[in-house]
């Protein structure tokens, strides 16, 4: 009788099996990965490829680094065999602990300035509402000072989590000694990518403001999402929230009272969810933003909501470092994050000092070149004199143009949630020798190859 398979050991295989179908939505036949041995006890830094940074654990503690230097490369001990792929380390683990920023928690460094960290955070909070704008402002760049030291992730996009997948997507071709295989592209109607604005509503002057940035987005024919802050900021009247509606704009839930203490606790933040839950179904709301982009997304179960724009992929430039290193929205339990992939505007005018929209082309540039999501968020409390609105002005003729010459799919986040979801749910079926898509909304799916080329994959349409 052949070994039995520890059923713990069987759910983690057949998890690590649905990796490439739930990033593709290709054939099942070619998502089927096994580990080479036992995980180590702890996890590490370890390499998959040269370019390719990964946090977990691997088949050996031998290969434990002290640092990011110098790392083990892991697909060095890749074998084929069976028609799959055998990894020393575990795909989805490494890519929840990226993804959900598990790297930064668990770094050294980070636990040991937790404590000074957030009596630093309550002492600002507490002074921010007598201090000048100027003070603030200088207080910030000088908290950010060391931003351009840190490696990973990669400024101004990462993509970590993608390459790793497509490098997945290598070795199963290798495995099944094929070189191209269909898959349900990632945008509706064969759009090359996908890009959404966003924008959060901070004070009065703010809010005052919203009607005139409807205009500027309407200007170029883009709508635009608005997160409300729901208490103590300003008063949020019924007449905002309907102009807004029946502009054809979207609202959602932006924290609870923009204090930046909700996820100082959990029982603190289970609380506020409550609250937040409840302006959520008043303010008819399928989306989420935390204030300051403060998040802890193990705790997201508590929010009801049908996706969340918290988490930057590169947080170079925010309170809370980390990153997702992703480009794609991708699911945390039943919700859909969609992750913040651009410089907020306030980071480019107050820290960076640049009116320009030289990072913001070249962010959006690297991200359409690899079919992602560009996501922004602009204030309306930071385009209130005219510097900073021609600056806006100019973004949003940037992307019209990618709209209208590069196929790119602008839409409000609900609908990118929308059809990420229908997406997760099609399946590829062949009949006759043809792949067909089935499953809701594949009126609008496209079937796509992903090719291999000199190990690098590349995708064409049929």
């Amino acid at each position: 009788m052949g070994d039995l398979v520890h059923p713990a050991r069987l759910q983690k295989i057949h998890t690590m099996n649905r990796l490439l179908l739930d990033y593709y939505r290709c054939p099942e036949e070619y998502g089927n990965f096994a580990l080479t041995g036992r995980l180590s006890r702890d996890s590490h830094y370890f390499l998959f490829g040269l370019d390719t940074i990964c946090y977990g654990q691997s088949v050996s503690d031998s290969h434990i680094q002290p640092s990011r230097d110098g790392l083990y490369d892991a697909l060095v001990d890749v074998t084929l065999t069976d028609s799959e792929p055998r990894l020393p380390f575990d795909p989805v683990q490494v890519i929840d602990n990226l993804r959900l920023e598990r790297y930064v928690l668990n770094d050294q460094q980070d636990r040991r300035n937790l404590s000074e960290w957030k009596a630093i955070k309550r002492i600002y909070y507490y002074l921010r509402p007598m201090l000048p704008t100027i003070l603030r402002h200088q207080a910030q760049r000088m908290y950010f000072k060391d931003w351009k030291n840190i490696s990973f992730p990669c400024w101004p996009v990462d993509r970590t989590v993608d390459r790793m997948l497509e490098k997945l997507l290598v070795l199963s071709f290798k495995a099944r000694s094929v070189n191209r295989i269909p898959f349900i592209w990632f945008w509706p109607d064969g759009a090359q990518s996908c890009a959404i604005m966003t924008h959060d509503v901070e004070t009065v002057r703010g809010r005052d403001f919203c009607s005139r940035l409807m205009d500027l987005d309407d200007a170029v024919g883009i709508k635009a999402s608005f997160q409300i802050v729901p208490e103590n900021r300003y008063q949020v009247s019924e007449k905002l929230l309907d102009t807004i509606r029946e502009r054809g704009f979207e609202i959602n839930v932006q924290d609870l009272n923009h204090d930046g203490c909700l996820f100082d606790s959990h029982d603190q933040f289970l609380r506020r969810a409550e609250r937040i839950n409840y302006y959520g179904r008043k303010y008819g709301a399928r989306g989420f933003r935390s204030a300051v982009l403060y998040r802890k997304v193990d705790w997201y179960s508590a929010l009801d909501f049908s996706y969340d724009m918290s988490v930057p992929t590169v947080a170079h430039l925010e309170a809370q470092r980390g990153g997702c290193c992703t480009l794609m929205p991708f699911f945390v339990g039943e919700m859909v994050e969609l992750p913040l992939t651009t410089t907020q505007d306030y980071s480019l005018f107050h820290i960076l000092q640049d009116y320009s929209t030289s990072v913001w082309k070249k962010q959006v540039s690297l991200i359409e070149e690899n079919h992602g999501l560009a996501s922004f968020l602009v204030h309306p409390d930071y385009l209130l004199d005219k510097r900073a609105q021609d600056t806006y002005k100019a973004l949003l003729e940037c992307l019209a143009q990618l709209r209208d010459d590069r196929k790119m799919w602008i839409a409000l986040p609900r609908e990118v949630d929308k059809w990420w979801r229908l997406r997760s749910q099609m399946r590829l079926t062949c009949q006759g020798g043809t792949w067909q898509i089935e499953g809701v909304g594949k009126e609008h799916a496209r079937i796509a190859h992903a090719c291999i080329e000199n190990d690098q994959i590349i995708y064409n349409f049929e």
